[in-house]
């Protein structure tokens, strides 16, 4: 099968904006396209079965002000394994935004960069942003649930044919404008999904948990002293951890309508350990050295330490001083995490004594961690990381043994980026590392995108299948895997 489902006439292109040219640039086409008619390099492994999704933003309009690498409408890029066949599929998110902008044939919502161009309500922690679905993707209660990282309503879509079903129905009422914020959490034991919100008005965050059932079973408000910035949460088996670092909206010109993220090199980040279904008053807060962090590997318990894993950045905000004075250099200088000390860290929270222990795990640049899901709040020995160049280009995957010290990495030939390539069981596997990573590569050399598949035991020689897709997948945000027996297991 090799079927054009929809074409769309992209009318932000041309443009000079880095983040929709090269790698960047968004998809026109909605396929649905199966083996044999996908050329395969090597062969699909039969142990491999259960849908590899990845989301990221694709932008269609001319933008509202300067266009942001966050700001596009979500698309869906997945693949569907069973027993050595694969299905391909994207889709758009069809949120409420995607369909006024698709009536209107135009945007109608600004960035992340210029929300003071707003008319209409918007949604987000800004409450001036599109619902753009465009950052996060898990799939829980048999549904794959997308959100993006300035929270709003979380879509639910089929998580094989990836129709879009709306919000969920039994939630998002209660949750409001705000919604999700993408990394949300899903503890595979079970299956309790842990998620957070935040915003400019108080409550400033707010902390929930949905269970198996699909049910809000608890929904609280944390207090904080300023509106905060946060991207992760830390789940372990019996506790959360929620992030309250050092960079956000100068309280100071949040009262005047600006909105400039700062980073206050002074003030302390701190962590409150929370009970999965405790309230404020039950957070423990422990203080870190000044940072930000996007990404968290993993979170779990040792004795009366709570232990957490992930790139920390040290410098969010680089001298401004030194940077480009305007343009898309500035934006990309801005967003580039070797300027932002990005390397793996780990704190370790004893509940005990209130102390907090740091060390740095890594002096390289790598970012997007991932592990085997059944570990996830549970010790683990195996993290797999993207290694990144300027401009978010992620070039390469690198493997951390915590046990041995040891790495592997795999670079990936010139003109060709991957994408968040999480870990995948292969079936009946004992071992924490017995399975594959999948990951997409857009590949500039082809205008083709690829689908590559790895042996987690040894990364470093490369993908043992690699399936040829029928256009182009730009750079994208984050991915998931579920395998066949969890899609199973998961009625909706």
């Amino acid at each position: 099968m090799l079927e054009i489902q929809k074409k769309y006439t992209l009318s932000c292109l041309p443009s000079d904006n880095p983040y929709l040219t090269d790698g960047w640039q968004p998809c026109d086409t909605e396929w649905t396209a199966s083996t044999p008619d996908l050329k395969v390099i090597g062969d699909i492994p039969k142990d491999l079965n259960g849908v590899y999704l990845r989301n990221g933003h694709n932008q269609i309009h001319a933008s509202l002000g300067k266009y942001h690498p966050f700001d596009g409408d979500g698309m869906i890029h997945g693949v569907y394994f069973e027993n050595g066949k694969a299905t391909y599929r994207n889709r758009f998110v069809r949120t409420t935004g995607f369909l006024a902008e698709a009536a209107a044939g135009k945007s109608l919502w600004p960035g992340i960069i210029e929300p003071r161009r707003a008319v209409r309500r918007g949604w987000g922690s800004i409450g001036a942003m599109k619902d753009n679905a465009g950052t996060d993707v898990k799939v829980h209660a048999g549904r794959a649930l997308a959100a993006m990282s300035q929270c709003s309503e979380a879509y639910r879509l089929d998580p094989i044919t990836l129709d879009t079903l709306g919000p969920d129905p039994t939630w998002s009422r209660v949750l409001g404008e705000r919604g999700i914020c993408s990394h949300f959490k899903v503890d595979e034991h079970n299956q309790d999904l842990m998620f957070f919100n935040f915003g400019e008005q108080p409550p400033y965050f707010n902390y929930g948990v949905i269970n198996a059932a699909n049910q809000l079973v608890h929904y609280e408000p944390i207090e904080l002293p300023n509106a905060t910035w946060p991207h992760d949460l830390g789940m372990s088996e019996h506790y959360c951890v929620i992030h309250d670092l050092s960079m956000f909206f100068d309280p100071e010109g949040l009262k005047k309508g600006q909105h400039r993220l700062r980073f206050f090199r002074d003030r302390p980040a701190r962590f409150g350990v929370i009970p999965r279904y405790g309230k404020s008053q039950d957070v423990k807060w422990f203080e870190g050295i000044p940072c930000t962090v996007l990404h968290l590997a993993n979170t779990y318990e040792v004795g009366d330490e709570i232990v957490m894993e992930g790139g920390i950045k040290t410098n969010p905000v680089p001298d401004l001083s030194a940077l480009p004075k305007e343009g898309y250099a500035r934006m990309n200088a801005m967003l580039s995490l070797d300027l932002q000390k990005t390397r793996m860290h780990r704190w370790r929270f004893n509940m005990k004594t209130g102390q907090t222990l740091e060390e740095d795990l890594d002096d390289e640049v790598t970012e997007f961690p991932m592990i085997n899901g059944r570990t996830r709040g549970r010790p683990n020995r195996y993290v797999y990381n993207a290694l990144i160049k300027p401009k978010w280009q992620l070039d390469g995957l690198k493997k951390y043994d915590w046990k041995t010290g040891k790495t592997q990495r795999w670079q990936a030939p010139n003109g060709c980026f991957v994408s968040e390539a999480p870990f995948a069981s292969r079936d009946g596997a004992v071992e924490e590392d017995d399975g594959y990573l999948v990951t997409f590569i857009t590949n500039l050399n082809s205008g083709r995108g690829e689908c590559a598949i790895f042996n987690a035991r040894d990364i470093s020689t490369g993908p043992i299948c690699t399936i040829v897709l029928p256009g182009h997948i730009p750079m994208g945000a984050h991915a998931d895997w579920t395998s066949a027996t969890a899609l199973k297991s998961q009625p909706a």
